[in-house]
């Protein structure tokens, strides 16, 4: 098996849009391809490394900002590190990129209603009814990026599509990396 170089996917998009089961799929199949991937799930993250933030934009920049960190370790470390986190802010997202250089940004679009209709914990009612407050896409803003390397469009396109766009991006950065 050839030396990968690490690289950071980072999943971004509304909640219930599909991110962290585009990342689930990619993993599995980079794991059967012999690859080193973590996952870096924003609902797990939120439950262990950044339960002391709450959800105001400071608080949203310092978790996406702690995630960043530790993938930067990762991927410096030739690990393929497979972000899911909604990630709502366009300039702490170049940031993050910035910072950890072997970076592909995934767009996970879906449109709300679509979102809405996959959200099994009721959270999008909740913030409707006013009862969780600053909640992506109700009252706090979803900034979609400008310049992501991928999207994918979850409510035309099936998981393995998805997948696959993925996978097939990061094989030509990775090529790149490698040909400099």
């Amino acid at each position: 098996m050839e030396t990968v170089e690490g690289c950071t996917v980072w999943f971004t998009g509304l909640s219930g849009s599909g991110k962290t089961t585009i990342s689930r799929a990619l993993e599995k199949e980079l794991r059967l391809r012999g690859h080193k991937v973590e996952v870096l799930d924003g609902d797990l993250i939120r439950k262990n490394l950044t339960k002391d933030l709450g959800f105001s934009k400071e608080d949203r920049d310092a978790n996406i900002r702690r995630i960043g960190f530790v993938a930067q370790l990762l991927t410096r470390n030739g690990v393929i590190v497979l972000v899911a986190a909604i990630s709502p802010y366009r300039k702490v997202r170049e940031e993050v990129r910035q910072l950890i250089g072997n970076f592909i940004e995934v767009y996970v679009n879906a449109p709300l209603s679509v979102c809405e209709q996959r959200d099994m914990k009721g959270l999008y009612q909740k913030a409707r009814d006013g009862k969780i407050k600053h909640f992506t896409g109700i009252d706090d803003p979803y900034e979609p990026p400008l310049c992501c390397e991928i999207e994918c469009r979850t409510d035309q396109e099936t998981v393995e599509q998805s997948v696959a766009k993925v996978l097939l991006t990061w094989q030509q950065k990775t090529r790149q990396h490698r040909d400099k």
